[in-house]
C-alpha cells in the first residue's frame, strides 16, 4: 500500500497508485476500485459559531444550538448537525474527489451514517475508497462509481459514513 501525497497537494494517496489526472480531466476511467484516497492536510475546522450558524438555519434542535441545554443532554455539550456534516463533507468530495468536467449526476447515497458526533474545534478530513466502478449498459457514454465515503476527525474517529453513487461520463465511449 502506497502512503504517498497526490498531485494536489492535499491528497494522500492509500493504495497503488494516485489518479493519473486532477479533477480538471478526471473521467470514469481513472476510477479504479480498491483505491483508497484522504483529502484534508487542509482539514476543515468546525467553530461553535459554524455550528450553530447552520443549525439555526437548516436544523434547529437544542443539541445544535443551545450550548447551555446541550450540556445536560445525552453528548454533554453543543453537537454539529448531522446534515452539517454532510455538507463538510460533500464540499471536500466535489473540491477533491468528483471530476469537475465528466460528473454527470449522482442517483443517491446509500448507508449514511453519523458514528459519532462532530464538536466545536474537531478538524475534520475525508477518506474515499471506490468500491465499484460498472459502464453504463443503455448509455455507453457513462458508468457508474460507488465511493465510500469517511470523514474522520483529529482521533482519526469517524464521524460520517456513506456509499455515494456517481454517474461518470467516460473519456472515450
Amino acid at each position: 500500500m502506497t502512503d504517498s501525497i497526490g498531485q494536489d497537494g492535499a491528497t494522500r494517496t492509500l493504495s497503488g497508485s494516485d489518479f493519473a489526472v486532477g479533477t480538471e480531466d478526471r473521467y470514469f476511467e481513472d476510477y479504479a476500485v480498491g483505491a483508497v484516497y484522504e483529502y484534508g492536510y487542509v482539514r476543515v475546522s468546525v467553530s461553535e459559531a459554524d455550528i450553530i450558524a447552520f443549525a439555526e438555519r437548516f436544523d434547529p434542535q437544542p443539541i445544535h444550538t443551545d450550548a447551555r441545554f446541550a450540556a445536560n443532554g445525552p453528548f454533554g455539550g453543543l453537537i454539529a448537525s448531522g446534515w452539517h456534516t454532510a455538507s463538510l463533507a460533500m464540499r471536500m468530495v466535489v473540491d477533491h474527489y468528483v471530476s469537475r468536467v465528466a460528473s454527470l449526476a449522482s442517483p443517491g447515497v446509500d448507508e449514511l451514517r453519523w458514528p459519532a458526533p462532530v464538536r466545536p474545534g474537531d478538524s475534520l478530513r475525508l477518506r474515499t475508497t471506490v468500491v465499484e466502478t460498472r459502464r453504463s449498459r443503455s448509455k455507453p457514454d457513462r458508468g457508474l462509481v460507488r465511493t465510500r465515503a469517511e470523514l474522520l476527525n483529529q482521533h482519526d474517529q469517524a464521524v460520517l459514513s456513506l456509499v455515494a453513487m456517481n454517474l461518470i461520463r467516460l473519456r472515450s465511449s
